[in-house]
């Protein structure tokens, strides 16, 4: 039996509230993109890459055919907020942006996208970030 065949990658960028440094413990780090990464997988996606800075998270993700891109942000950016604030950083006011970045990943730049991912530190380290790849919102004219 035959069945269509999808392949959507989308690479994700969402930032702090107020691009507030909360994850400048890597532990802390770590255990929030674990917490992303499980949530993206039982939403049935496949994680290709996930990394970030202080204030922000980028997540590469082959989506399924049953969500949005709306859900998937959504259920990503609410069960790691909540873990944040209920475990991990108890006190502080953690919260990420409403907004969000969802960029389509053709299928010959999605190895230069988990590449750029893998190495955020280093690109922001050394002034090497792509700015397309770093905005998670757009000005209203």
């Amino acid at each position: 039996m035959r069945r269509s065949k999808i392949e959507v990658v989308i690479h994700y960028v969402w930032a702090t509230k107020n691009r507030e440094p909360f994850l400048t413990d890597p532990q802390i780090e770590r255990r929030i993109h674990r917490c992303i990464s499980a949530q993206a997988q039982d939403l049935g996606c496949g994680v290709l890459a996930l990394n970030g800075m202080p204030d922000h998270v980028h997540l590469v993700v082959q989506i399924p055919a049953t969500l949005t891109l709306s859900q998937i942000a959504q259920k990503a950016k609410g069960v790691s907020s909540t873990l944040a604030r209920e475990k991990l950083l108890e006190g502080d006011a953690f919260n990420w942006q409403d907004n969000y970045a969802a960029l389509s990943v053709s299928p010959r730049h999605v190895p230069k996208i988990i590449e750029y991912v893998h190495n955020q530190k280093h690109h922001h380290a050394d002034g090497t970030t792509n700015a397309r790849w770093e905005e998670c919102d757009e000005a209203q004219s």
